[in-house]
């Protein structure tokens, strides 16, 4: 009798699976170099909690409502962090 359940329960999940939308956001992810970041994103990055950080890597985020912001990965010591900030240098989510 449990097997017929987990033949019933699978068999139901799968077919809910199957006919299931599933909508897929796809971003764009273009690497930038940090000396071609726009000026006010330096100058957000070189002031307040992330002065004395390192850029080591950047990216220009392009979601699918053609909206954009710029994924910063920093590093300080041995400690990483991701930051994302609009070309104004204002902080996204």
């Amino acid at each position: 009798m449990a097997v017929i359940m987990v033949f019933l329960l699978s068999s139901s999940f799968a077919n809910a699976t199957a006919n299931s939308n599933v909508e897929v956001l796809v971003q764009d992810k273009m690497s930038v170099k940090p000396e071609d970041l726009p000026e006010p994103i330096k100058s957000t990055l070189s002031a307040g909690a992330y002065a004395g950080w390192e850029i080591t890597e950047a990216f220009l985020i392009t979601k699918p409502d053609k909206t954009q912001f710029f994924e910063i990965i920093v590093k300080k010591g041995s400690e990483m962090s991701k930051i994302n900030l609009d070309k104004d240098g204002r902080k996204v989510e």
